[in-house]
């Protein structure tokens, strides 16, 4: 039990790294380019991991390094840049909490991860707390930008699923640092495409991307990926929940915003979500190698002869 905890946390870096992101950006990070920022912030970050790991991608993992950097990195910046621009942060982030219970519909299709009720209950539980915390019922709803931040959603959740699905093969480092190099090149030409020349970077813009590269992107996904090797799907979806509290929370901290008994009641029930879903230690579970290997039949000790 102590060990599924360690990874909790550890999985946990993940989300609350990435909800200081929104602070990050509003402050420092230049408005008018999302995709170069994307890229910035993927590419360095691959390089990062690959320097540590000195590993690069061997046999079925140059395309496979490809779909899951295309799915969690370059395909996900771009249509959540799209949502970014055509709905407000509060819809966007509630479309995406919906995560988890997607994480587990396709993890039970790829893996045989089965829902179970608890972690099913928490998605939900959860969710309603994001949509009590997020949520005010003023702001226009664009159908484009649901459609863009359904899509982020559905290929980051299959994303994420593939990577626990095929991570067992190589280190997580390494499959990590292929990811987001390979998201950072797709990237790149859409950015010139959409974007023309990159931004100029003054001194905080250039401490910006340095936190959201190192932290934000390189230690928070090696620590996601990670807790989906030694994790169930269903509770690394529930942990990402804490992306919105933490926004939430370090906009009350830092930036001086009001902290609402609504947007209380919200944490609470995210917290209850996450809580309801973590793993519980059961049964022991017998190997399936050992348990479809036939018994041995222990025969009892031969009766001494005796002489006639």
């Amino acid at each position: 039990m102590e060990a599924t905890l360690r990874w909790v946390l550890i999985t946990a870096i993940a989300p609350v790294a990435w909800g200081t992101t929104y602070f990050v950006t509003h402050a420092y990070l230049p408005a008018d380019h999302p995709l170069y920022g994307a890229a910035i912030r993927a590419l360095p970050a691959g390089l990062l991991l690959l320097a540590v790991c000195r590993e690069r991608p061997r046999g079925p993992w140059w395309w496979k390094s490809l779909v899951l950097g295309a799915l969690n990195m370059g395909g996900f910046f771009a249509l959540i840049y799209v949502a970014a621009q055509l709905l407000p942060t509060s819809t966007a982030s509630t479309v995406m909490a919906t995560s988890p219970l997607v994480m587990m519909l396709i993890a039970w299709a790829l893996l045989a991860e089965r829902p179970r009720v608890l972690p099913l209950a928490g998605a939900v539980v959860g969710l309603g707390g994001v949509c009590l915390m997020l949520l005010t019922g003023t702001a226009s709803i664009d159908l484009r930008g649901v459609l863009a931040s359904v899509a982020a959603m559905l290929m980051s959740s299959l994303g994420y699923v593939l990577a626990k699905r095929w991570g067992g093969e190589v280190d997580v480092l390494a499959s990590t640092a292929w990811q987001l190099i390979a998201g950072g090149l797709l990237l790149l030409p859409l950015a010139a495409l959409v974007e023309g020349a990159p931004p100029a970077l003054d001194i905080p813009a250039a401490l910006g991307f340095g936190y959201v590269t190192v932290v934000a992107t390189a230690l928070a996904f090696v620590a996601w990926f990670a807790g989906l090797r030694h994790l169930p799907a269903a509770t690394v979806g529930l942990v990402g929940l804490l992306n919105p509290v933490t926004g939430v929370l370090l906009g009350t901290v830092i930036a001086g915003e009001t902290l609402t008994p609504r947007q209380l009641c919200g944490l609470a029930l995210v917290s209850a979500g996450i809580l309801l879903g973590r793993p519980v230690r059961g049964r022991r579970v017998q190997h399936p190698a050992r348990a479809a290997r036939p018994a041995t039949p222990v025969r009892p000790p031969a009766s001494p002869r005796h002489p006639k």
